[in-house]
């Protein structure tokens, strides 16, 4: 009768079974799938209990879920055994094809380990297929061998089952449904599992683009809005430096449209003179303060701050471009460097100022070539009564060239002036139509007594039209500085020893001309001293040397012709 009823048996148990594969691999999420597993331990393959094992990313095994007694599933749900102590566990026992059974005559060893487990109790068993309540049945998950054809891939879990209904151990066909629903149930946890990342990238993958999305409205806003310029340049390519996107302030200092500033580069921007100071600017971190034309055609002083973004990871890069207007404090810088190196009074360059023009053009080597006489042992110095006009022979000067790798011994105290041109002086005894760096020390005859007579606004005033009248005398690119009192200095470069006569000539000339001061005219006169500078002295030693000539200049004429000439 059993035979016969076997068949029939068999047919219901694998609908049963076939409807709870169909159950675990329609589990909405990782979780509902590993109690279905469970369940349809239960409620397939006719064991009282149940319990899903799962492999976690360290390799230990958790208590996942568990069906058929509520009270065990409160007690060891979500309990860790170690790997080790499953590794032994299933490498024990008897092997029924994949599936591991330890009979209670061994398993005692294993009432100690880490493994969560649960004790039954009932009869000894009374035939020898009988099931004992201390007997362990596991049936581990494997997931499919990468090469198919049902090899065994990882371990994904082990399925723990007790108590078949029937009371007894499992037969062949019990065995092999149970290693069957092994199978697809490690199938379908791999496949809840790759679900639920696939789920939780997606959820990253939206969380990173609205990230990404506001922070592109930020960065929007912030280039947009923000009150100082801001410029998106390429990189690379035929179009680089090209302005690609420019914000309001930056169109709005340099009075130009969005779209005309996108037919521009900085370099077509920068003055001219500061195209250099561009260039070496660094595309990261780079910083320059340089001009930035205008639309009028005016140049405006910005502050160049630079730095590299890119669209993605490995998407072009474009050049970010941070311009703040430095205007007034470019202004103010200039204004307090020409207060610090100009005359507060005549506006011309001060003492200080003088010395570092002239220092400029000396250095401590000495050119071969034959230094001015000194005042002791000067020719008679020329009398500057006479209103000759002005030489107008302004040829270049006579530079003798010893810097450029012709080191004499001791060439070491030459070091930065590797491109220096030498400046030297016209021979002393005669004029043989050489140019040299002619130095005129000014002094006013006559400035004291104005001074103590009518006060001090009538000897500034006097002051400023003697500074005046001496620059409009003198050449573009020479130099009048006055020194203090009523001393000044004109530095003339590529005249001869008659070109600096005539000058000081004409200069005199201009100077003894009645000034309006105070609502009165008054006179001074001038004495001038001619020296010449030359590589290997110092600025002081010139100045010193022409005020040692004016003196004799003074001293030559007779004091009643002194303040008017």
């Amino acid at each position: 009768m059993e035979t016969e009823s076997e068949p029939y048996v068999r047919l219901a148990s694998l609908r049963q079974l076939h409807q709870a594969m169909a159950d675990m691999n329609t589990a909405r999420s990782l979780a509902d799938t590993l109690q279905t597993v469970a369940d349809g331990v239960v409620g397939a393959l006719g064991y009282e209990l149940a319990c899903v094992n799962l492999v976690r990313p360290d390799g230990d095994l958790v208590v996942a879920a568990l069906a058929g007694n509520s009270a065990a599933e409160a007690l060891i749900t979500g309990r860790v055994g170690s790997r080790g102590s499953w590794d032994r566990r299933l490498n024990m026992g008897e092997r029924w094809g994949d599936l591991v059974f330890i009979p209670h005559t061994e398993g005692w060893v294993l009432d100690d380990d880490d493994v969560p487990q649960w004790y039954t109790d009932g009869p000894a068993p009374r035939f020898e297929d009988e099931w004992h309540p201390s007997d362990r049945l596991f049936a581990p998950m494997h997931a499919p061998g990468p090469q198919g054809g049902g090899t065994s891939g990882e371990l994904v879990g082990v399925l723990s089952v007790d108590r078949p209904r029937n009371g007894r151990r499992p037969g062949a066909w019990g065995r092999e449904a149970l290693q069957m629903y092994a199978f697809q149930a490690a199938i379908a946890i791999s496949n809840a599992r790759l679900r639920a990342n696939m789920q939780r990238a997606l959820v990253r993958l939206e969380r990173d683009q609205q990230a990404l999305r506001a922070s592109e409205e930020s960065f929007r806003q912030a280039f947009e809005y923000a009150p100082s310029g801001m410029a998106i340049a390429e990189m690379g390519g035929d179009q680089h430096g090209r302005i690609l996107r420019t914000n309001d302030a930056l169109c709005r200092l340099l009075g130009r449209p969005a779209s005309a500033m996108r037919r521009y580069s900085f370099s077509d921007l920068v003055h001219p003179e500061d195209i250099g100071t561009l260039l070496r600017t660094s595309a990261e971190g780079g910083r320059a303060e340089l001009r930035l034309g205008r639309r009028d055609g005016t140049y405006v002083w910005v502050s160049l701050r630079n730095s590299v973004v890119a669209d993605a990871a490995d998407g072009p890069r474009f050049l970010l471009t941070h311009v703040e207007d430095i205007e007034e404090r470019k202004r103010r810088e200039l204004q307090l460097a020409h207060r610090a190196s100009h005359d507060s009074l005549t506006g011309l360059p001060n003492s200080a100022e003088l010395r570092s023009r002239l220092s400029a053009r000396l250095c401590r080597q000495q050119p071969q070539s034959a230094p001015p006489a000194s005042v002791d042992s000067m020719e008679p110095f020329e009398s500057f009564d006479s209103a000759d006009s002005f030489g107008a022979a302004y040829g270049p000067p006579v530079f003798d060239r010893g810097h450029d790798f012709d080191f004499p011994p001791g060439a070491d105290q030459c070091e930065g002036y590797d491109h220096h041109v030498h400046t030297v002086a016209p021979a002393a005894e005669f004029d043989d139509g050489a140019k040299g760096l002619a130095v005129l020390f000014c002094d006013l005859d006559g400035f004291k007594s104005i001074n103590d007579r009518f006060g001090h606004n009538a000897g500034d005033a006097v002051l400023i039209e003697v500074a005046r009248r001496l620059s409009n005398g003198v050449r573009d690119g020479d130099t009048v500085a006055r020194l203090g009192g009523d001393e000044f200095v004109i530095l003339a470069d590529g005249l001869g020893r008659a070109d600096a006569q005539d000058l000081a000539v004409r200069l005199r000339n201009e100077i003894i001309q009645p000034i309006r001061a105070e609502g009165r005219a008054v006179r001074v006169g001038a004495s001038f001293g001619i020296g010449w500078a030359h590589c290997g002295m110092t600025a002081d030693e010139v100045l010193k040397s022409a005020d040692e000539r004016m003196y004799v200049e003074k001293r030559s004429r007779p004091k009643q012709h002194r303040r008017a000439g």
